[in-house]
């Protein structure tokens, strides 16, 4: 039974270790589909993801993430990536098409054209431009596969260079973050709590409390 998002929220851990227990094609398919709708800007969805499931390819990336075990634990791997060049080689044109296909206006499409290439290529910081969108299409993946029952662990600890090898990948992509997927193994992460919204949540400017 899939857990509500509500659930999926409140109850998802850091897992710290996976049974490799296989997660179902059409599972894993929604998990991926959960990613590519998430929103970006100018709707460049400039994510490219790498999914990891064999169990010599997951062996080589543990040996790429600081030798974690649960990277070859986990049943599968989605290495998250932002294509630094995408907007150059051909994504900006298919974004167009598509937004044609769905109604987009034609002096919309044309100004686009122009605005788009000159405010990437212009951006004061570019990386961090790409990694906000490919995380919030990560975090769509970890929470639809929470929703559909799995455990997982997004996770950070990873040489750049290193998966890049393992994963042949173009100079142009930047590893942002992996996400282990499986069902957990032994006990789960204790709850560590959450920060209170006195401490972290302001009401129009900072210091000013949020009341509901």
């Amino acid at each position: 039974m899939e857990k509500t998002l509500s659930q999926a929220i409140a109850q998802r851990r850091a897992t710290p270790s996976f049974d490799g227990s296989p997660i179902s094609a059409d599972d894993l398919r929604k998990i991926v589909e959960a990613g590519l709708q998430a929103p970006s800007g100018y709707n460049m969805q400039p994510w490219r993801f790498v999914v990891v499931r064999s169990s010599e390819q997951k062996r080589r990336l543990r040996g790429a993430s600081f030798n974690q075990a649960k990277v070859e634990e986990a049943s599968a791997v989605i290495v998250a990536c932002g294509d630094a060049d995408g907007w150059r080689s051909g994504d900006l044109e298919e974004m167009l098409r598509l937004g044609r296909d769905g109604g987009m206006p034609e002096n919309y499409a044309e100004l686009a054209k122009v605005n788009i290439p000159n405010y990437l290529s212009n951006h004061p910081d570019f990386p961090m431009w790409l990694n906000r969108h490919v995380m919030i299409a990560f975090t769509s993946m970890m929470l639809m596969a929470e929703v559909l029952g799995y455990d997982t662990a997004p996770m950070e600890g990873f040489e750049q260079e290193k998966v890049r090898e393992v994963l042949k990948l173009p100079l142009s992509y930047h590893v942002v973050a992996l996400l282990a997927i499986g069902r957990l193994k032994g006990n789960d992460k204790f709850q560590g709590g959450r920060f209170s919204m006195a401490r972290t949540v302001f009401a129009e400017e900072f210091g000013k409390p949020m009341k509901f």
